[in-house]
């Protein structure tokens, strides 16, 4: 048996010494793999990663955030070690809204605090905005507005993605391995194809639970994430509905802008709409910092003073209690 590589190992040292525990939680069509990370009998924060990532981003950010909380980081269905969707089926946002709902069932929770990072801050303000009742607290990293596509963009796509989406179930049904790598090849390929954003150092604390080792050449790895993900179904909604949405959030809310992000809208949608929140509701709190999208990884020592004081002054065990359910 090939012996793991030497990074690979490394962040398996990182995770025992942070005390980080693999955890599943059944869902409907398979298994929700995550990492808890702190005392076992707290509620934690449930935290949510971008997309075509994995709960390895916040490795390094949930270990330097306040001792005596929790916080459960999971991989979304198709990501990490989670279970993929059924064959025949599209990944759809909505479908990760109810991700949430799911982890809550299976802990017994009636609330829970959300930290999202891109993809996962859309679905957590989503999920904030559908059940305001239902959500003690947000954070969004480097992102806070739902994923979606104007109408009119949505109507091109949709139909270009079903063909795709077709392809890609007959791809999978071959069983065909995709493309193979060195392990070094891989972090040179996930460092240029997120646009410099993750920092070649820190590559590995998402490739962890992102690769798999060919079977017919050891030495080699390939992408696991299901190939699917890449023809995302996202709804068609108006900027309108989008603002009606946040809107309905009246719990505190921390958004950290990155200012070397790629900015997925434009900069004057974004400013407006926090305008219009920050008007509505006096703890939606925005905070400027220099980075990258995936600065919470690369430099968790700019984000953490920022999530600590918000969650110092909104968020302890003595108001949220402990957990009904302790991990084993």
């Amino acid at each position: 048996m090939e012996e793991p590589h030497p990074m690979m190992k490394l962040v398996d040292l990182h995770n025992k010494e942070c005390n980080a525990i693999e955890v599943e939680i059944n869902i409907p069509y398979g298994k929700i793999a995550g990492k808890w990370f702190g005392p076992r009998d707290v509620k934690p924060i449930l935290c949510l990663h971008g997309w075509l990532d994995n709960c390895g981003t916040f490795d390094r950010l949930i270990p330097l955030l306040p001792k005596e909380l929790s916080f459960l980081a999971i991989d979304f269905p198709g990501h990490g070690h989670s279970c993929r969707i059924p064959d025949g089926m599209a990944y759809h946002q909505i479908d990760r809204v109810m991700v949430i709902q799911y982890v809550m069932n299976e802990y017994g929770w009636d609330r829970v605090a959300l930290m999202g990072h891109s993809m996962g801050a859309s679905v957590a303000f989503t999920y904030a905005g559908l059940f305001p009742e239902k959500v003690e607290l947000v954070i969004g990293l480097d992102n806070f507005r739902p994923v979606r596509y104007s109408p009119g963009r949505f109507l091109k796509y949709a139909g270009s993605m079903a063909v795709k989406i077709l392809q890609v179930n007959s791809d999978e049904r071959r069983n065909s391995e995709p493309p193979l790598y060195t392990y070094e090849e891989m972090v040179e390929a996930l460092h240029k194809g997120s646009y410099q954003s993750v920092s070649r150092e820190n590559c590995p604390y998402l490739l962890q639970r992102n690769i798999s080792r060919s079977k017919k050449y050891p030495e080699k790895y390939y992408f696991n994430y299901a190939r699917m993900l890449k023809y995302d179904q996202i709804p068609g909604w108006t900027d309108e509905a989008t603002v009606t949405l946040l809107k309905r959030i009246r719990v505190p809310q921390l958004v950290l802008h990155a200012t070397e992000s790629r900015d997925p809208g434009s900069r004057a949608a974004f400013s407006t709409v926090v305008k219009v929140l920050s008007e509505e509701n006096p703890t939606f709190l925005v905070e400027h910092l220099k980075g990258t999208h995936h600065v919470h990884l690369n430099q968790p020592e700019v984000v953490t003073p920022m999530i600590t004081d918000f969650l110092r002054k909104f968020w302890s065990v003595g108001d949220h209690g402990k957990c009904d359910r302790v991990t084993s």
